[in-house]
């Protein structure tokens, strides 16, 4: 039995070009497709597919970082992005693996038999959760330019629980630095520009 794959691609061309050449092969087959993430929850509840392949540019500048939170109801499947254009590599790396436009179909099986490997030998990633309102709060208040003392002053908090706070954002975000918060922090509309 193939690997059912759901591809998410917005270009006819592409998408039909992808289906004939995993068609080639005797592991993967693309067992549905759309155009949108509109109603994309739905459809991946009746579908069911092995494997996700997306297209980054579908998604909500707003949601980039977050987006992993529409696939919360599997979240087991690997989701391969479907790369023709430059992304930055903090975008990228909330994917569990990339196809680019010119890889060939032994790379591309390869690239996604090494996606479904890995998704199989652990559980859950931390990635997939979306903050929590005392961590939504916490990054608000670092965006603003606060420190740690201040932050833990003004929500009758110690520094220390501060810190672990701070860990968890950047456990869960993959971002480290005070700018990149910021940005997470304004692309997720917790903060105005």
């Amino acid at each position: 039995m193939k690997t059912k794959v759901f591809l998410i691609e917005k270009s006819p061309i592409v998408t039909a070009g992808f289906c004939q050449m995993l068609q080639e092969n005797a592991q993967f087959d693309v067992d549905a497709t759309a155009d949108t993430m509109d109603r994309i929850a739905e459809r991946l509840i009746v579908v069911k597919p092995d494997i996700i392949v997306l297209n980054p540019q579908l998604i909500d500048n707003s949601k980039l970082f977050t987006f992993r939170s529409l696939f919360q109801d599997l979240p087991n499947v690997p989701i391969i992005a479907l790369v023709y254009n430059y992304f930055d590599s903090q975008v990228l790396k909330h994917f569990d693996g990339m196809v680019e436009i010119d890889d060939n179909l032994p790379k591309i099986v390869s690239k996604l038999t090494e996606a479904l490997e890995s998704a199989s030998g652990h559980s859950e990633s931390p990635d997939i959760y979306d903050l929590s309102d005392r961590e939504r709060a916490v990054l608000i208040k670092l965006a603003k330019g606060m420190t740690n003392k201040a932050i833990a002053t003004d929500m009758h908090l110690s520094v220390h629980t501060i810190i672990t706070h701070r860990k968890n954002i950047v456990k869960k975000t993959g971002i480290k630095s005070i700018a990149g918060l910021t940005v997470y922090a304004m692309l997720n509309n917790l903060i105005e520009e």
